[in-house]
């Protein structure tokens, strides 16, 4: 295996931005959701609405990740019309820009350590810690990692943590979280006293389905039963790329709809690398090709649902 510093010049040559292909991936992402916004207004049946509502929900992952990328100054860096187009997408899916840069930058900064590393990401508790901790302490943790807080991720995680709490915190700040508040509770309450019968097909079942698959995927690219969390000097950016970030193995379709986010620990090499380019990246450097890997289905949900806390002494995570 080469060094360090070879792996991630290697991949390099991926961090070039294509840029017609990522306005064509924004462009015909939001064509899509249109589409879907349409056949719910105009067809008032549920053969039509329950399953446009839920890919509606699927389609505004993808956006997601096209956000993410743009926050990151992998896709479409100093494009004003970007910026207006997937900032007010941020505010509008309880996304605001400040807190998700703060939170995501400092994830990426501490992955894979056993201390320091909750801010941006689901907290890990060793089991030494698990000992020592106190009743509410553990009540705490074990409940911000239930898989029904992962379910409800449209309150528990978006709307509550991502807006009221980071507002909470730093009023100036994160100015902008109280503008997600705002814009979203009016776009609720517009379509609930003008559009009752649209609310729930155009909003409350697309944002269930988009935060909880958002929430999940978060939660399993570093909670999975190969992860390997570091400490002290045993930390560096790659092993924690490699060791830590698992890979998501995804039909087409699902790889569509979340952007490549699977090749999750391809993205941790390198942030700069465009989700498009993911899949490219991992073909070509061998020492990617080797990750620990989850997949969608129910069987490895659950296994990734059940790890709790970091067994140093066992090198894994337990139940």
């Amino acid at each position: 295996m080469r060094d360090d510093k070879e792996i991630l010049r290697h991949s390099l040559a991926f961090s070039h931005e294509q840029r017609g292909r990522s306005w064509w991936c924004l462009i015909s992402t939001l064509g899509v959701l249109v589409a879907l916004v349409g056949a719910i207004v105009a067809v008032d049946h549920l053969a039509v609405r329950i399953p446009a509502s839920i890919v509606m929900g699927l389609v505004l992952v993808r956006v997601f990740i096209i956000y993410h990328d743009f926050q990151h100054g992998t896709i479409l860096k100093g494009s004003r019309v970007a910026k207006v187009l997937l900032h007010g997408y941020g505010l509008l899916v309880l996304n605001p820009p400040s807190i998700w840069s703060r939170s995501h930058e400092h994830h990426h900064r501490n992955v894979g350590k056993t201390y320091g590393s909750s801010i941006g990401s689901y907290p890990v508790m060793t089991s030494q810690a698990w000992e020592k901790a106190t009743p509410a302490e553990r009540r705490t943790y074990l409940f911000q990692r239930h898989p029904l807080v992962i379910a409800a991720g449209y309150l528990t995680i978006f709307f509550y943590g991502m807006c009221v709490r980071s507002l909470l915190a730093d009023r100036r700040q994160h100015a902008d979280s109280a503008l997600a508040i705002g814009l979203h509770l009016a776009v609720v309450a517009a379509f609930a006293v003008f559009a009752p019968a649209l609310l729930p097909w155009l909003v409350l079942i697309p944002m269930t389905v988009a935060c909880a698959l958002g929430a999940y995927l978060f939660y399993a690219q570093h909670n999975y039963p190969d992860v390997k969390l570091l400490e002290g000097k045993e930390w560096t950016y790659l092993a924690a790329a490699l060791g830590s970030s698992s890979y998501t193995r995804m039909g087409p379709l699902m790889r569509w709809f979340t952007g490549n986010i699977g090749y999750h620990h391809v993205h941790h090499v390198n942030a700069k690398i465009p989700f498009y380019r993911l899949p490219e990246a991992m073909a070509a450097i061998p020492e990617l090709q080797h990750p620990g890997t989850t997949s969608l289905s129910p069987v490895q949900v659950w296994k990734c649902l059940r790890l709790r806390v970091w067994d140093s002494q066992q090198g894994r995570m337990v139940g």
